[in-house]
């Protein structure tokens, strides 16, 4: 009954693996470990077992070990322990703000100098600068990667004004 069962267990893994019976989890392999290890299988066992089925998409021999080992804890759980919560970037409108602020104030600071005054990662700073703020560094001052709209605009009014005085009179351009 127990070789029925397992086989049964193995048909439905592998065929969850390669699409009939829907999205593969890992839960699945975990619960087929669990099932071997409560047999009193071995973890190299367990694993010669899944590689013979599932080939290439067998757990590898660490996993199976790792799950082995956690089995023989008492912790029969096959679910992922939860993990904590944390942001995805500690990046808040504030500090993109405050950013801003200090490199309008002072075009020629460093990321390294902005870092150390807010009490952030160089790298984070970095990441905003190039990121959120979209400036680069040209010539040790800070500017801006692609002109916004405005700044295109005053500067064809600025083109325009030049060009209208160089025709109105080209001999005084001096």
């Amino acid at each position: 009954m127990c070789r029925i069962a397992s086989l049964f267990l193995l048909q439905r893994l592998k065929g969850s693996m390669s699409g009939y019976a829907g999205d593969f989890n890992n839960m699945e392999s975990r619960a087929v470990i669990k099932f071997f290890f409560l047999q009193g299988k071995a973890p190299k066992e367990i694993h010669a077992i899944l590689k013979e089925i599932l080939g290439d998409r067998a757990p590898s021999y660490a996993t199976v070990k790792s799950w082995v080992a956690q089995f023989k804890l008492d912790d029969f759980s096959t679910c992922d322990a939860p993990r904590p919560v944390r942001p995805k970037t500690g990046t808040t409108p504030e500090i993109i703000d405050q950013i801003h602020k200090l490199i309008l104030e002072n075009r020629r600071i460093s990321a390294k100098s902005i870092a150390e005054q807010l009490g952030i990662s160089h790298e984070r700073v970095g990441s905003i600068i190039h990121e959120d703020l979209v400036m680069r560094k040209l010539s040790a001052k800070w500017v801006p990667k692609c002109p916004i709209a405005e700044q295109k605009c005053q500067r064809c009014q600025s083109s325009e004004q030049i060009s209208e005085f160089f025709r109105r009179d080209p001999n005084d351009c001096s």
